[in-house]
């Protein structure tokens, strides 16, 4: 026991609370390793990014609906791709994975895990309008539609690139001992 400070001895035989988590439980066992903040910050600035991508897209594809009738949106999704991409990275290596230097590496590791999601979403749009067209009523929504659901699916390609690959922690080499100590 502390003579000088009692609260010190006291303080030291209580058990410590369990942080409650902020993450549903079902959410929770798909992300369990992932700390909870990260993953609140990451909704967070993704949440951000995502509605102005989509906005981005809705908006060049109404644009270049009235330029062209060849695929309007794809070129919609490549030029609002390469914006928000800007965004993404600056708002994930600040506040998401906070990161410090090697923004060019960091930036190239994150244009890689974009170029990957865009190609795989950019070829699956015309598939998914072509579906949407054919079993909905909603032809002329049908792009706005397929934007949205490619755009779901690259949230988590992306976010499981960034974590493992853009913004990965270093590992550090182990040092081998001294030979003969």
């Amino acid at each position: 026991m502390n003579e000088r400070n009692p609260d010190v001895a006291v303080a030291a035989q209580r058990e410590p609370v369990p942080r409650r988590s902020v993450i549903p439980p079902g959410l929770r066992r798909i992300t369990g390793h992932i700390p909870d903040r990260q993953v609140v910050r990451y909704i967070l600035v993704g949440g951000c990014n995502t509605l102005f991508g989509y906005l981005a897209y809705a908006g060049l594809t109404a644009a270049f609906t009235r330029l062209t009738s060849f695929y309007p949106y794809v070129f919609a999704a490549i030029v609002g791709n390469v914006v928000n991409i800007t965004l993404s990275f600056l708002g994930y290596k600040w506040f998401v994975f906070r990161t410090r230097g090697n923004y060019l590496r960091e930036w190239l590791r994150a244009m890689a895990v974009y170029a990957t999601s865009i190609l795989i979403t950019t070829a699956a749009l015309p598939l998914i309008v072509g579906l949407l067209r054919h079993t909905t009523p909603y032809h002329r929504a049908a792009p706005y539609l397929a934007g949205a659901i490619v755009c779901a699916a690259g949230v988590m390609m992306s976010f499981l690139g960034h974590k493992h690959f853009s913004f990965r922690a270093e590992k550090k080499p182990a040092v081998p001992p001294l030979l003969g100590h």
